[in-house]
């Protein structure tokens, strides 16, 4: 089976056993799984990063891809990774965390000590972007605190986007003219930027929810924002996507999913925490012995 025309470039033939391969490469990479339900979408990311790279044939192109010449595993990645989103995106969790996260976690806090969030996957900005404006509009005591936004993404592209922070009216859609008004320049007609103080409150950053030792340089946060990522794992990767975000979480800390996703299928490491707004998942506090 060849994969969807690219124009101007040539029909490539790729085998079902190639379409295997690569998936088997790309989830060993990045814990995203794909099956033949996805084959359209499959076969189109691989026709334009044939025809990009200029490959004659799948083999060629796949010799290219392990040898990761010309950095070709992060454009194939980037053109795998989905990045739909839109600012205030599931609010009823902004709202539980200043209603009920940052209340709890300051208890437990040493004075002076910062307030860290972190948005993982964080697309081309919308979410942490969102925290932030969160903060600011419904957060009386945003000023007494040091608040570090750390926004991460395994889409390079995404990441470009997103401290570019550039958006259309779609991305919009939640925020009220008001809102806009204070938070964005316009651009043109069609697009806006995001203000550059609220861009500077935002540290961007690569990282890979699976691998181990890229996880391992991001610790100590109070919360962490991972929605709609683990519904393209497995059932393997979402346990090692898990253990990697108990560890960057402190003890007492909190999770936040995607409507969709649920912790306990996939981890009995954090505790259920219900509350009116949302429900959230926590790393235990650590107990006497420092467990």
């Amino acid at each position: 089976m060849a994969p969807p025309e690219v124009p101007g470039a040539p029909a490539v033939h790729v085998t079902q056993d190639d379409v295997r391969r690569l998936c088997e490469f790309l989830y060993r990479r990045t814990g995203m799984s794909f099956d033949d339900s996805k084959r359209y979408f499959i076969d189109r990311r691989l026709a334009e990063r044939i025809a990009a790279t200029g490959s004659g044939s799948f083999q060629s192109y796949f010799a290219m891809l392990r040898s990761d010449a010309d950095h070709e595993i992060e454009h194939l990645v980037n053109a795998f990774t989905v990045n739909e989103t839109y600012f205030y995106r599931e609010d009823h969790q902004l709202r539980c965390m200043t209603a009920n996260l940052l209340g709890d976690l300051l208890r437990r806090k040493p004075d002076g000590e910062s307030i860290r969030i972190w948005s993982i996957p964080c697309s081309t900005g919308e979410e942490p972007y969102s925290i932030a404006m969160w903060l600011m509009e419904n957060w009386g005591e945003v000023d007494k605190y040091n608040i570090e936004i750390v926004a991460s993404d395994i889409d390079t592209r995404a990441l470009k986007a997103a401290a570019a922070g550039v958006y259309g009216a779609r991305a919009l859609m939640r925020l009220s003219r008001d809102m806009v008004e204070r938070y964005f320049e316009r651009i043109d007609e069609g697009r806006v930027r995001i203000d550059p103080g609220l861009r500077e409150s935002v540290q961007f950053t690569r990282a890979n929810l699976i691998d181990g030792r890229d996880m391992a340089r991001y610790r100590d946060f109070d919360i962490v924002f991972c929605r709609n990522v683990l519904i393209y794992f497995d059932d393997a990767s979402r346990r090692i996507a898990a253990e990697n975000l108990y560890d960057c979480l402190r003890p007492g800390g909190y999770i936040c999913l995607g409507h969709s996703e649920t912790m306990s299928r996939i981890s009995p490491l954090f505790s259920v925490c219900r509350f009116p707004e949302a429900i959230v998942y926590q790393r235990p506090e650590a107990t006497d012995d420092g467990k």
